[in-house]
């Protein structure tokens, strides 16, 4: 994937946060009310997405073009679409949290790619850097069973020098894996952790470090996404900065209502499939990263 000044303008982020002791507008972990968001310019015009909800508007960053009428569910329960020409590639997000998996199950299942959690950060004050437990076996078994694989990191970094930590922690965790399907920068609230040490930090400061781990992590080699929700992607990112890179869309709905342009849906949290118990994050890609990557 070519970067087209994505680095430049990473830099004038943290320098701006430098100069003004990050005093941004401080978002807080609810959707904030629309007469309390402060615009840039390319955000001016007022629209709203599929689902109602009025949006942030950036110029530069390229719309969807799928059309939200034509998801339809098949009768696995899995996401489908109406238009040959869109192929979908099925695919689930596990960590240590699904505990042993039958990768081979799985396969046979019809899921095409996993996106293993290799690592993360502690919410905690600490913030302490772990390895997922279940990562290398569930690396050598998904790969043994010809599942296309990626891997993403749980972030909590505070700063643009955590941010950068996380990345070269986890290039340390994949060093000599050959990944098919991308690494995924995955930031998020703690929801009902008043203690969580991402509580009320300022977007610009979020987006300043999504911008140091894909920027690592694309100079190492490697391909890059960002992973958000839809309340995060709108209001907690300034899109324009980092549209550089692919977007992994989080969006529990039938169909998705995201406006801009996104390689990755995950749209259940509560998916079943073969080989794993209990529940299990659904995804659908819509390019065949593996092919890419060549």
């Amino acid at each position: 994937m070519k970067r087209k000044g994505s680095v430049i303008a990473c830099v004038l982020l943290v320098l701006t946060l430098a100069l003004t002791g990050c005093g941004f507008f401080m978002e807080s972990s609810e959707d904030p009310p629309a007469a309390s968001r402060k615009p840039t310019e390319e955000q001016t015009t007022v629209i709203r997405d599929p689902n109602g909800m009025p949006v942030p508007i950036y110029e530069d960053v390229d719309r969807t073009e799928l059309d939200p009428e034509k998801f339809y569910k098949d009768e696995k329960g899995r996401i489908a679409y109406e238009d040959p020409d869109v192929v979908l590639y099925h695919g689930i997000d596990v960590s240590a949290f699904q505990e042993e998996i039958d990768w081979q199950a799985v396969k046979d299942d019809g899921i095409d790619f996993v996106m293993l959690r290799a690592g993360g950060r502690g919410w905690g004050d600490k913030g302490i850097l772990y390895q997922d437990k279940m990562f290398k076996t569930n690396y050598t078994e998904a790969t043994k069973a010809g599942l296309k694989v990626g891997v993403y990191f749980f972030s909590q970094a505070l700063s643009v020098e955590e941010a950068e930590e996380e990345a070269n922690y986890l290039l340390d965790l994949i060093k000599n894996l050959q990944l098919t399907y991308p690494i995924a920068y995955d930031w998020e609230h703690i929801e009902d952790e008043p203690e969580a040490r991402t509580n009320n930090v300022p977007k610009a400061t979020i987006t300043a470090c999504a911008c140091k781990f894909l920027d690592v992590i694309h100079d190492a080699g490697y391909d890059p996404v960002l992973y958000f929700s839809r309340k995060l992607g709108y209001f907690y990112y300034d899109l324009s900065l980092v549209k550089d890179y692919d977007f992994w869309l989080a969006e529990f709905t039938e169909s998705p209502a995201f406006i801009y342009t996104y390689k990755i849906w995950q749209y259940s949290d509560c998916g079943t499939v073969n080989g794993i118990n209990g529940t299990v994050d659904l995804n659908v890609s819509y390019v065949d990263f593996s092919q890419e990557m060549k």
